[in-house]
């Protein structure tokens, strides 16, 4: 069955970084766009970041362009979202997913910013 699965959240300081991987089994990864969503508190699921399947295919929300970078290994059905300049209101569930609207998403990795 399909399964995605996103680690690399944790605690970081205002201004730091953080990389996040999702790593896919049970559909054919090289031919389908991924995901990344954020669930703030109190907030509902949010679109961050995707990219296609053909290289240097990518779309950002404006409220993370400039800062975060998708990206994909293909061999090894992983998806990447590295965000530097993280500020407190990039704290949320971070979650990769097969479409945009986040039905087929993982368990997601919790991401803090904080001092």
């Amino acid at each position: 069955q399909v399964q995605l699965v996103e680690s690399g959240g944790g605690l970081v300081q205002p201004g730091g970084s953080l990389r996040l991987s999702c790593v896919t089994s049970g559909f054919t990864f090289g031919s389908q766009w991924m995901y990344w969503l954020r669930q703030a508190p109190g907030k509902g699921l949010e679109w961050v970041s995707g990219i296609g399947t053909s290289l240097g295919v990518t779309s950002y929300a404006d409220s993370v362009k400039g800062r975060f970078t998708i990206s994909r290994d293909n061999a090894k059905n992983t998806v990447y979202l590295q965000m530097n300049s993280l500020q407190s209101e990039d704290t949320a569930v971070y979650y990769c997913a097969k479409d945009r609207m986040g039905v087929t998403k993982g368990r997601g990795t919790q991401v803090t910013v904080s001092s």
